[in-house]
């Protein structure tokens, strides 16, 4: 028998915190900041901005948390207060007493994903997650660099609130100013695991299992997962979205809105007999009240046809409640 893979996605599915903006909210009028840049991130992957991919957020924030002398300890600090999404854990226990191979692909730091994976007992190497190395690109800088990121912090202060300037700002100052400095391209300072990065994540972890991206499970909720569940959707695996906006329920073929992540283990029991899978799906509203002890009722599941936009659009209403219910302020961001 083949051995049986399955990636999540951390931030969502795994834990509710958005590490990055709690970590940026330690700055005076950071989280609104943040929330600007996210909304930017959002802008230029849909018009597909060549060598972006969604998520590279983390990657634009780094000149500002250096400049306000952000540490790893400050991430891993902000970290520690993250709590684990209802019976993630339990979840992954069984899937490892079944047999199942359990990994994380996210775009969060490094001091956040090896801390949340600690807690539900995956080891580093099992985890792609961002690196940032805020002391070596400090190292690089000088007070013209410090300057210029002060500078700049206080105009997005004042703009936050105009949009279509704010656009332009940061395309200059992102792409056209940072580029001649010292600081050079922030895309190149930090590569995020985001978008295409997840894909070769997924695919790299299955090939170490001799598997393929059409022989998997992925469960992702947001923008920076929309390419990896398309990929293994349309490879022909089982894209799960979770309590998912809608830059990735179009991309998935299973869409779960949920409070207790145990009710995956409905779908996983039956993996990989994806007509199995899509029975259960389809007969959710009949099926058992409680399974293992998961109130089902508090639970959707849909089976996604890629041509149903009506059957979107309502899936799409219902993962907007759940979202906001389990990730709170964290559930606006793309």
């Amino acid at each position: 028998m083949k051995p049986r893979l399955i990636c999540f996605d951390l931030e969502g599915p795994l834990s509710p915190q958005d590490n990055a903006y709690e970590v940026i909210s330690l700055i005076p009028g950071g989280r609104e900041f943040f929330e600007v840049i996210s909304r930017y991130d959002d802008l230029l992957t849909l018009e597909e901005r060549e060598g972006y991919e969604p998520g590279d957020t983390l990657a634009l924030i780094a000149p500002f948390l250096i400049y306000h002398r952000i540490t790893p300890e400050d991430i891993y600090n902000v970290s520690s207060t993250a709590r684990i999404v209802d019976g993630a854990a339990e979840l992954i226990t069984h899937l490892r007493e079944e047999g199942w191979n359990i990994r994380i692909i996210s775009t969060s730091y490094s001091e956040h994903a090896y801390n949340i994976g600690a807690k539900l007992g995956v080891p580093p190497e099992d985890i792609a997650c961002t690196e940032l190395d805020l002391e070596r690109i400090a190292s690089d800088l000088g007070e013209d660099e410090l300057e210029l990121i002060a500078d700049f912090w206080v105009v997005i202060q004042e703009k936050k609130d105009d949009e279509d300037s704010i656009m332009e700002l940061l395309d200059r100052f992102f792409f056209k100013i940072l580029p001649d400095t010292r600081y050079g391209n922030p895309l190149d300072r930090v590569k995020v695991i985001g978008g295409s990065r997840k894909v070769d994540a997924a695919r790299k972890f299955a090939k170490d299992l001799g598997l393929t991206l059409g022989e998997i499970m992925v469960v992702g909720d947001s923008i920076t997962d929309f390419k990896m569940l398309a990929a293994v959707r349309d490879a022909g695996g089982v894209a799960v979205a979770f309590n998912a906006n809608m830059y990735a329920l179009p991309y998935a073929n299973f869409a779960l809105a949920t409070y207790d992540m145990r009710a995956l283990d409905l779908l996983c029991c039956e993996f990989p007999d994806k007509s199995e899978m899509i029975k259960i799906a389809s007969n959710w509203g009949k099926i058992s009240k409680e399974f293992k002890g998961v109130d089902l009722t508090a639970s959707q599941l849909h089976y996604l046809s890629k041509h149903d936009d009506n059957l979107l659009k309502e899936v799409a209403s219902i993962h907007a409640e759940f979202r906001k219910a389990v990730r709170g302020r964290a559930s606006i961001l793309g």
